[in-house]
């Protein structure tokens, strides 16, 4: 069995579709079927079945991808360490983030670090909480920027700073006149919130929970300025952190004096997994910057 052989096979089983492998792998429709003929050949079964123009795995080739990933994701992660200790400066980070911060923190912190390291290369995952844990806890990045780890033993997650959640109301709103007020008086309002899921939907139902409303949630979104958007149509008002894009004219950001609306945002990563020089030179850096 050639290393070639199980590389062609993870792109056609993620793809189903064997000109689109072929397209994405750089080589001829034709030989990838003659590398993929010789696989099944080897391992003495058909791997895939065919379905119109698609094909998809079978059991056999379920079973197959498995080990085929966790190989494939060894020898990278095998790569990666040679890769390091070679030449530490020209390492790779993979950085996931909540949408929310992609805005003003995530290029704050590029600028910061590529600064000072500039042929240290980033790869960015934009996500939500749980998303961003799921693909640390696979492997997929290094380190991620959330609001908590839920629970996970195998998370390491250290906070950096408390994130003030404002009530973001149309500006001729009767509560944009005040200063601040308190979470229950948008008792009536119709509410502009995250799709269930989503951390910030998290904490704001916790929050509605503690002031005892029920919330009458008429939209829902996956994006902050998308939301912040509809109320500045005047379709309801919205529990969100400050972003730079929130237009003003149309949007104000009023404080909530109780309860305490904030969110704690830090860095995690995972314990058990080794992490490059580059990697740990990147948490070093947004550590000494960025922790309260």
């Amino acid at each position: 069995m050639e290393w070639q052989q199980i590389e062609y096979f993870q792109k056609v089983a993620q793809l189903q579709h064997m000109t689109k492998a072929a397209e994405a792998l750089a080589i001829s429709q034709p030989a990838l079927s003659r590398s993929i003929a010789r696989l099944e050949e080897e391992l003495g079964v058909s791997l895939f079945e065919r379905q119109g123009r698609s094909i998809i795995l079978n059991q056999y080739g379920k079973l197959f991808l498995k080990h085929a990933d966790r190989i494939l994701k060894e020898v990278e992660i095998t790569k990666k360490e040679i890769q390091s200790l070679l030449d530490p400066e020209y390492g790779v980070v993979s950085l996931g983030f909540l949408h929310t911060l992609g805005v003003s923190i995530i290029p704050d912190i590029l600028s910061g670090f590529q600064g000072l390291h500039p042929n240290t290369k980033i790869k960015l995952y934009q996500n939500n909480n749980i998303s961003l844990l799921k693909q640390l806890e696979s492997g997929e990045i290094d380190l991620c920027l959330v609001h908590h780890p839920l629970g996970d033993p195998h998370i390491e997650w250290e906070k950096l700073w408390d994130e003030e959640l404002f009530l973001m109301v149309p500006i001729n709103h009767p509560l944009a006149a005040k200063e601040s007020v308190t979470l229950d008086e948008i008792r009536n309002e119709p509410i502009i919130s995250m799709k269930p899921g989503y951390e910030l939907r998290k904490i704001a139902d916790k929050l509605c929970r503690k002031v005892n409303i029920t919330p009458n949630i008429t939209f829902e979104g996956e994006e902050v300025t998308t939301l912040a958007g509809l109320v500045a149509s005047g379709l309801g008002v919205a529990l969100l952190p400050d972003q730079k894009d929130i237009d003003e004219e149309k949007v104000k950001k009023v404080h909530v004096k109780w309860p305490s609306c904030k969110r704690q945002i830090g860095l995690a990563w995972y314990s058990e997994r080794y992490l490059s020089p580059a990697v740990r030179r990147f948490m070093k850096f947004i550590f000494t910057r960025y922790r309260s």
